[in-house]
């Protein structure tokens, strides 16, 4: 296949040694062809620009920008970008982070290098590519009630170990208000106390150390 006929992918993960893996693995596909990389979000929107390629392969989780800001900014921008999520983290608050930024496809980086390639495949002719554990995860994550953004910041003071009393005065609220927050938290985690609720939150992908 010509290189003009290829599929044209970019590489966007803030490792350089996944970056190599991809490309090498994307170069040896004869009907592909990798056309820029990048290792975080501000470069993988330039990038982006520049090449505007077929499918873009996103980190989740980058410095300075995030994988999922980048891809609002460039679904934003190029409607019809197509965008797989490849990422180590399966919680449902991420998956549905990811798809709901605008990416078409989600595959975790222990996938198999024919479920890549296939994504790629699937992705490129304009479906969407979404595995059925993460489908499951997903369909999970609709059923549960979110948490507010004022939950969401409460709940990532908890998960930095910090008292009521000190949540409340990073957020200029009173420690009965933190209380209130954190009762309301527990009950749409499901969860009894403090402790569970931010070990939930972190496999969820609701909050991170």
């Amino acid at each position: 296949m010509s290189q003009s006929t290829a599929i044209r992918v970019l590489i966007v993960d803030d490792h350089s040694i996944v970056r190599q893996g991809l490309a090498a693995m994307i170069e040896n596909e004869p009907d592909m062809t990798v056309v820029g990389q990048a290792g975080n979000g501000q470069e993988a929107i330039a990038q982006y620009q520049q090449h505007q390629p077929d499918v873009t392969l996103m980190d989740l989780r980058m410095p300075q920008m995030s994988g999922v800001d980048a891809t609002i900014a460039i679904c934003a921008e190029f409607t019809h970008a197509r965008i797989i999520m490849l990422t180590t983290y399966d919680g449902d608050e991420d998956i549905y982070r990811g798809l709901h930024a605008g990416a078409k496809g989600y595959l975790l980086k222990d996938a198999e290098p024919d479920a890549l390639l296939n994504a790629i495949h699937i992705v490129h002719s304009g479906q969407q590519y979404i595995p059925p554990e993460v489908a499951a995860k997903l369909v999970q994550r609709m059923k549960n009630p979110e948490l507010s953004d004022r939950e969401r910041e409460v709940i990532d003071l908890m998960a930095d170990g910090l008292t009521n009393h000190d949540i409340g005065a990073a957020l200029n609220i009173t420690e009965s208000t933190v209380k209130f927050h954190i009762n309301r938290i527990l009950s749409k985690l499901g969860v009894s106390d403090r402790t569970q609720a931010v070990v939930k939150a972190l496999k969820r992908g609701l909050t991170k150390l």
